[in-house]
């Protein structure tokens, strides 16, 4: 799995002071304005301190609405299509999935690259939602039975492809394991409210992974935000 922040909104925190400051005084808090004056009446000896304390604030009092106008698209790669489904069920986000009508699958590739082998292929014992089990089939067994129907998957998927049978026909034969690669847009209340629900210890692990990969991802464009966030994960976010 490999996801990517492909591109978001610039200054994304001077962004949120800016509409909180909107909110907060009759002053206009347009580009015209110098960010220092819009951010004056805020307490701090500095532009980032200022900046920090009027986030805190925000979050404090759970006045998340300033947290909506930054957006931020991330590539992802090699998800299997039971986490995509998990993914887009979170509906104030824009998708685009890579299409098994269009896309060709070749038979070609390992099968380490087209299908999702998870943890408990291996594992002796597993925790999940269920509570700890032990699995009787060993690693090995386990791995036999899942390269033998994922191979056999890839080999009716060609044959029928091979034979006329449209893609989006053929794609039936598929597993939900099935990796594909996608692209999400959303805004950063959007985000920790997915972070909430996919970074919880009982989410499947797939989408838990992605997303932590997400929150380091958006760390990087959103320092001050993100940071605070995960200390106080889950965050809250609305009164």
């Amino acid at each position: 799995m490999q996801v990517e922040l492909l591109d978001c909104t610039p200054d994304p925190e001077e962004l949120v002071c800016r509409a909180a400051r909107g909110d907060y005084s009759s002053d206009w808090v347009g580009s015209d304005v110098p960010f220092a004056e819009v951010m004056e009446p805020v307490e701090g000896d500095t532009i980032d301190e200022k900046k920090q304390t009027l986030m805190d604030h925000l979050m404090r009092s759970g006045h998340w609405g300033p947290f909506e106008h930054p957006s931020a698209t991330f590539a992802v790669r090699g998800v299997s299509r039971s986490c995509m489904a998990q993914i887009t069920r979170h509906r104030h986000a824009s998708f685009d999935v890579m299409s098994l009508r269009y896309v060709e699958l070749s038979g070609e590739e390992p099968l380490e690259e087209r299908f999702t082998y998870p943890e408990t292929f291996e594992s002796d014992e597993v925790v999940s939602r269920e509570g700890v089990e032990e699995i009787e089939l060993s690693a090995e067994e386990r791995g036999e039975l899942a390269d033998e129907v994922y191979q056999k998957c890839i080999d009716a998927y060609t044959d029928l492809v091979e034979a006329g049978v449209p893609k989006e026909d053929a794609r039936m034969l598929l597993p939900i394991g099935t990796k594909v690669n996608m692209t999400f847009s959303m805004n950063a209340r959007a985000l920790m409210h997915l972070l909430n629900m996919r970074m919880k210890g009982d989410a499947q692990w797939e989408v838990r992974h992605l997303s932590e990969r997400v929150l380091e991802e958006a760390k990087e464009w959103m320092p001050y935000t993100f940071e605070r966030y995960e200390e106080k994960h889950p965050q809250p976010l609305s009164p």
